[in-house]
């Protein structure tokens, strides 16, 4: 480990030290070893706010299961998927590069961080029935989804997850189930690769250090990071900066002062789980099983009845529950935060937002102010037997939705993540929610190959880049690709113990 927490002129300084970072940070050194790459993160330990395992769904996040990728039928009883298809290809980019550091010694123990489980989608009445099968034609039809299983049978979605039909009614009932699944922690996984990168030469991390200021050079950035330990300030010249800090990106984007920050704003919306650690129950669920989002509920709240494996023990989620904040982080966040982000370029954009966006307002209002009771129902709906005395509710993490002017309209970003770099390629900042952690990899190559071209210009660093994801530069949605992706999904299973 670096005996100092800071390197003098870095060529990178990632900012925030959860699942983005910790994948640039650990590409970035491996595409170009001399690299020089600081570090800062808020909090004491590292991947402690969006990325810790108990603040976000711990979803290997494929499109299997999640119907918000694939919400509705068409006119003609088609449902649309390939939104769901291309979030295949992106976590299978994940993947392979996390296959990879386990082969080269980079991080070990891959059962600490991912571990293979069904992922399930399930729905009741007529016309989710009828959905359901419409999604899995459209799906199944993909060799990425060739092994997905569909039924109307309770016998069958008995067998795949029993929870789920024990006390239910005779109403009509579907799911599909497909193995191959992933519960993941990222933050276990960022941990891992920032471990190693701390490791290297040149690369350090301050702990503790919040950045307070960023001010633009004529090549690059000045850095202003407050130590939370002794209070003192210390200002760090950079060529280039990364902005991962989660729901403190915005804030940061914002003081950059960069054109691409205009307009944006933040909404933050707090999460709750319902948690059972009761052995005899929570043996007898083995999926993550998600149902369609609830009324007004964010896509991040599309509620779901998760297998968890977390600080080595097997739980059981159910969740989330949306809840008001106006924090943007969960551990180091200000309840002024929300307020602090209101400028006079996003005003109108926020204001237009919260008049279109009633419904959404109600909601997290309603959400925040259940009752156990209440709770207990929507559990119901996926766990009809479910007991109060069974679960506990705890607090997760904090999202920080994106609002943005489209076409001229403010809007919320209800999925995706967004990269947002300035024209000089000197700054890149991460906005969004799901399915970011997931498709990490993928949303990272891009800040690679848009503002570190020259890494990938050479066929040396083309090889590198191929050696770390053996995807990189294939089209693996191609009919034609399907032998090749099947060859090195395979591989990458069994070298992440997931075979």
């Amino acid at each position: 480990m670096n005996p100092t927490p800071s390197i003098e002129h870095p060529d990178v300084v990632l900012i925030g030290s959860g699942v983005m970072s910790a994948n640039l940070g650990a590409l970035l050194k491996k595409l170009q070893p001399e690299l020089k790459i600081q570090v800062y993160e808020v909090t004491e330990e590292l991947a402690q706010e969006s990325s810790h395992g108990w603040n976000n769904l711990g979803t290997g996040h494929a499109g299997i299961c999640e119907l918000s990728y694939t919400p509705h039928r068409e006119k003609d009883g088609t449902v649309k998927v390939q939104k769901a298809i291309d979030i295949f290809e992106q976590f299978e980019r994940t993947l392979q590069f996390w296959a990879h550091a386990v082969a080269e010694g980079m991080v070990d123990k891959p059962s600490d961080f991912i571990n293979p489980l069904p992922h399930i989608s399930f729905v009741h009445g007529e016309e989710q029935v009828a959905y359901l099968k419409a999604r899995y034609a459209g799906l199944s039809a993909h060799h990425f989804f060739r092994e997905m299983e569909f039924s109307t049978d309770p016998k069958v979605i008995q067998s795949w997850a029993p929870l789920l039909m024990e006390g239910r009614g005779n109403v009509p009932v579907a799911a599909t189930k497909m193995e191959g699944g992933t519960d993941v922690n990222f933050g276990a996984i960022s941990r891992k690769l920032l471990q190693w990168l701390e490791r290297q030469p040149n690369c350090a991390i301050a702990r503790s250090h919040r950045v307070v200021d960023l001010n633009r050079t004529a090549d690059g950035w000045e850095v202003v990071a407050k130590d939370l330990k002794t209070g003192q300030t210390k200002t760090t010249r950079t060529n280039f900066v990364f902005v991962g800090a989660g729901g403190g990106s915005l804030p940061l984007l914002q003081k950059s002062g960069i054109a691409e920050s205009r307009g944006l704003g933040g909404f933050p919306i707090g999460g709750q789980w319902l948690v059972c650690e009761k052995p005899e129950i929570v043996e007898r669920h083995q999926a993550k099983v998600y149902g369609q989002a609830l009324g007004a509920a964010p896509t991040m709240a599309v509620p779901h009845l998760d297998t968890r494996y977390l600080d080595g023990k097997k739980t059981l989620l159910f969740g989330p529950f949306a809840a008001w904040t106006t924090k943007f982080l969960h551990r180091k966040g200000s309840r002024m935060d929300l307020m602090g982000s209101i400028r006079p370029h996003n005003l109108a954009t926020l204001v237009k937002v919260g008049i279109h966006n009633l419904d959404l307002v109600r909601y997290l209002v309603q959400q925040g102010t259940q009752s156990m009771a209440d709770r207990m129902e929507v559990l119901h709906v996926f766990y009809p037997a479910a007991k109060a005395e069974d679960w506990k509710l705890i607090d997760a993490g904090i999202r920080v939705q994106a609002i943005k002017k489209t076409d001229g309209e403010a809007g919320i970003v209800h999925y995706g993540t967004e990269v947002i770099t300035n024209p000089e390629k000197t700054i890149s900042a991460l906005l969004g929610a799901s399915p970011g952690a997931s498709v990490s990899v993928s949303i990272v190559l891009e800040v690679i190959q848009t503002c570190f071209p020259h890494l990938l210009s050479s066929p040396e660093g083309k090889a590198r880049m191929k050696a770390m994801i053996p995807t990189f530069a294939l089209d693996l949605q191609a009919p034609d690709q399907a032998a090749t992706y099947r060859e090195l999904h395979n591989k990458a299973m069994a070298t992440l113990n997931l075979a």
